[in-house]
């Protein structure tokens, strides 16, 4: 969904993306070597973790456009059933969105978008399919398909709307109740994530002196990688286990 980001929203997401890799190095690099070097050195991955968030990001993206969608085609519907074209049902479905979820809306932005190539007298299939390209969801890109199919032989619009809103709600259902069953299962995830920096940093201060054979030293640091590298395949295992494409 590169095309639907805004700049000044962007621009924040990585700003942000940059200062949290910049404290979790700053805190492995103390937690783990009580060094600056270990910050120095692992400055490079910071592409790796971007990569990450703006995974995160986009993915949360597209399952708040994919809810905005489906409002959006069931106003379609609703239109349709009271006898308008199919363009200008698109064109009625944008207002609604305005007043649903604002004119800064992604999903406003995209039908205002549609209602200025609409009135340009470009076809509606065509500007669908453009939408589902950009998108890169792929129920939209179903839609738009079938959509395109239907208008060219002359199907039930409507019908096929309000299937496309179902599927849509069908899988936003699941992926619903997946959350909620995996939800205590990332709890603890995220205490276990916690919890080594947690004892290291409770040792530390109420053993002075205790750690200090794992700091400043070849075979300290060796250990201290080795174990950090467990950490983070621990973590990565961790995420694509609780992962599940719906």
């Amino acid at each position: 969904m590169k095309s639907f980001r805004k700049k000044d929203s962007d621009n924040k997401e990585k700003i942000m993306t940059a200062a949290e890799y910049l404290a979790i190095d700053a805190v492995i690099a103390f937690v783990f070597y009580r060094s600056i070097i270990p910050f120095l050195i692992l400055l490079p991955a910071f592409p790796f973790y971007a990569k990450y968030r703006m995974k995160m990001i986009s993915d949360r993206r597209k399952r708040d456009f994919s809810y905005q969608f489906r409002e959006s085609i069931l106003s379609v519907s609703n239109a349709l059933n009271a006898g308008y074209s199919v363009e200008n049902a698109f064109l009625e479905a944008y207002s609604d969105m305005e007043d649903m979820f604002g004119s800064d809306a992604v999903i406003t932005v995209e039908y205002r978008r549609i209602a200025k190539r609409l009135k340009n007298n470009e076809a509606i299939e065509a500007i669908t399919g453009d939408l589902a390209t950009r998108s890169g969801i792929e129920d939209i890109r179903d839609f738009a398909d079938v959509f395109a199919t239907c208008k060219r032989t002359g199907g039930d619009m409507t019908k096929i709307i309000k299937r496309a809103a179902s599927n849509i709600s069908d899988k936003m259902d699941v992926k619903r109740e997946i959350d909620t069953i995996l939800s205590s299962r990332k709890y603890e995830q995220r205490i276990m994530e916690i919890i080594p920096f947690a004892i290291i940093g409770y040792l530390g201060v109420t053993s002075d002196g205790f750690l200090d054979v794992l700091y400043h030293n070849i075979t300290g640091a060796a250990v201290m990688t080795v174990c950090l590298c467990i950490y983070i395949t621990g973590f990565v295992l961790a995420e694509k286990i609780t992962k599940i494409e719906v």
